[in-house]
């Protein structure tokens, strides 16, 4: 058992942990033919082991999800013809219960699988219960079942708006699904109390409880999680490298920095920018492991695809690993790709590939911002995000095969050139497909890695948080903005280590120095997506406030560019509307993507904060 596979678990582990199938008692009925008791289940720690690998088995059965709701209800994709009636519920707001994308049954399952493991680490292991305890891989352990236990409702509740709260003594999907039928209260017949002296020592109560039925909405989900995990986890993630020499394990699983992840962004939403920029700060300053986290040359340029090719700890956090070969897959793949044997029923909006093909390298202005409207583009520099964008997030296929990139910025040059008619041939008749799933795949692999957390997500969500954070300084209250301008172009912002030059964000991509980094100041200029040639400009002279939107505004551009179709784009948009208190600013930008003759129709309906919710537990 020592060399199985990731996510790859025995018999004995799948009956135990997708508990949904059937209760603890059920299990160890020996009538069910399963030659194993109790005594003896847990008495190997790689039972553990194997435990912990179905938790991650029944997380990675959530990547579908999590992409399918979290950007087909954004502005970055779109259905297609061959789209399924589910995803076409899900484009237009307009979700039915029956909905297999959108069913809550496996953020269900991870919980009480969680549960499950919860209990029987404090029964089993009871000195997981004692802070002042030496720390153990059973600690690593429980930290990592409540973080996914953490995980799984923090992302259920910023899908359905409210989720109900699942007791600890529910461990199996019958108990929950008659606990959530409930009108009101739920009797569970056995109650236990767990000791620090260990399970034989409990007391068993054979008399039915009432549990009360609640809902948690966003705030609660938030207060409850992030306690938990402050005051309840003394360590998180074991160390599988000493077993395996496979370092990526430690991003495969949960760890500390992915719990800080986790935590940094439960604050962000909640609006707590100090406790965010904490946490965020324990990745994006990891002095104490080489700075592994650093956005340096490592996935620079060309490499940046890389990020999707293997799992490497400089840029992963939480990475859900798949592998063809083990019949690991996930359907990503199928959804997006064009060529046959897939579906190819979803595609990136025209938004989407407007933000890589309308950003400009080394552009050249020349002016005054005195006189703003004398300013003018003297040399218009290169068009196109070719390391990010063309190629690797998305593609133009003809024939079951990627234009070339010449083709494609041969395109890009007539229309600066204003000879739109020429350019258009070039993708004539061709798929516009999301590739970040299948870049350097295989047809029939659908297998691709999926980044829950990665650095670069990080560091924009810290450029986020600086945008809006003050701090006082000898009686000065002073913004940080300056902190976020440089996080997103080129890094220069943190101390570092002489030998791993920081790059930011658009830096590491070639788009962070002065001509083309993003700019936030009085006169802010309006350039022709295509010419790259200025049309105006807005002036935020005294405006500090509208400095910090429009930076913000060029944040969650940076986002779309770096972390399109990796599942939290529609959380950004509802997380900066609220923010802003207006949720103008979502529908705006969502029902940009609709046909002309629909778009007033969800503007209207996107206005209603209600709707932007899947209503399953009304």
């Amino acid at each position: 058992m020592r060399n199985y596979n990731k996510y790859t678990v025995i018999v004995v582990t799948i009956l135990v942990t997708l508990i949904g199938f059937s209760s603890c008692k059920d299990f160890l009925n020996p009538e069910q033919e399963i030659n194993i008791t109790e005594d003896k289940l847990y008495e190997d720690w790689y039972e553990y082991r194997s435990i912990e690998m179905g938790l991650y088995g029944i997380q990675s059965k959530l990547v579908e999800q999590i992409v399918l709701l979290g950007e087909l209800r954004a502005d970055l994709l779109q259905i297609t013809e061959n789209a399924d009636a589910d995803m076409v519920e899900i484009y237009n707001f307009n979700i039915s219960k029956e909905n297999k994308y959108a069913s809550p049954t496996t953020f269900f399952e991870l919980i009480s699988a969680s549960n499950n493991f919860i209990r029987i680490l404090q029964e089993k292991q009871p000195q997981v219960l004692d802070p002042e305890s030496p720390i153990t891989n059973y600690d690593k352990l429980y930290g990592e079942a409540l973080c996914m236990r953490a995980w799984a409702y923090f992302n259920a509740v910023r899908i359905y708006g409210k989720v109900p709260f699942i007791y600890e003594s529910l461990t199996t999907m019958d108990e929950i699904n008659n606990f959530i039928n409930s009108s009101g209260t739920y009797i569970d017949s056995v109650h236990i109390v767990f000791g620090l002296d260990g399970y034989e020592n409990d007391t068993t109560y054979n008399k039915p409880i009432e549990l009360e039925k609640q809902y948690f909405d966003l705030d609660l989900v938030i207060d409850h999680f992030t306690n938990e995990l402050e005051n309840s986890v003394k360590a998180v993630g074991v160390n599988h490298y000493l077993d395996n020499n496979d370092q990526t394990w430690e991003v495969s699983i949960w760890n500390p920095y992915a719990m800080h992840t986790l935590l940094g962004t439960m604050y962000l939403t909640e609006g707590d920018y100090t406790q965010a920029a904490y946490n965020f700060e324990k990745i994006t300053r990891a002095s104490s492991d080489n700075y592994r986290y650093q956005l340096d040359q490592s996935f620079s340029n060309g490499r940046w695809r890389n990020i999707f090719n293997n799992i490497d700890i400089k840029e992963h956090i939480l990475t859900m690993w798949f592998n063809k070969a083990q019949f690991q897959q996930n359907q990503l793949q199928s959804f997006f790709d064009s060529r046959p044997p897939h579906k190819y029923m979803l595609k990136p909006t025209r938004r989407a590939v407007m933000f890589w093909e309308t950003i400009w390298d080394d552009y050249v202005v020349v002016g005054n911002d005195s006189k703003p409207w004398e300013t003018k583009t003297v040399y218009r520099g290169l068009p196109g995000d070719f390391y990010r964008g063309y190629g690797v997030s998305y593609a133009y296929l003809k024939n079951n095969e990627p234009i070339e990139d010449e083709k494609v910025f041969n395109m890009l040059w007539l229309k600066s050139e204003e000879d739109y008619r020429t350019s258009e041939l070039i993708v004539e008749d061709a798929d516009t497909v999301v590739w970040k799933y299948s870049w350097n795949k295989g047809v029939f692999d659908q297998d691709a890695n999926f980044p829950i957390y990665r650095a670069a997500g990080v560091h924009l969500w810290l450029a986020e948080v600086y945008t809006y954070w003050a701090f006082e300084q000898n009686g000065i209250v002073r913004p940080f903005t300056i902190n976020a301008v440089n996080i997103v172009n080129d890094g220069t912002n943190y101390t570092i280590d002489a030998d791993r030059e920081q790059m930011g964000v658009r830096g590491r991509v070639g788009f962070g120095d002065k001509s083309d980094g993003i700019k936030v100041g009085n006169i802010n200029y309006i350039f022709h997506p295509f010419t790259n040639k200025i049309e105006g400009y807005t002036d935020l002279t005294g405006d500090f406030l509208g400095k910090q939107l429009y930076l913000e505004e060029q944040i969650m551009d940076e986002r779309a560019r770096e972390l399109a179709y990796e599942g939290e784009r529609f959380n950004d948009l509802i997380r900066v509307a609220k923010r802003r208190n207006d949720p103008s600013y979502l529908a705006k930008i969502v029902s940009s993507k609709f046909p002309k003759e629909r778009r007033d129709e969800m503007y209207n309906y996107l206005l209603n904060e209600d709707n932007w919710y899947v209503h399953y537990f009304d």
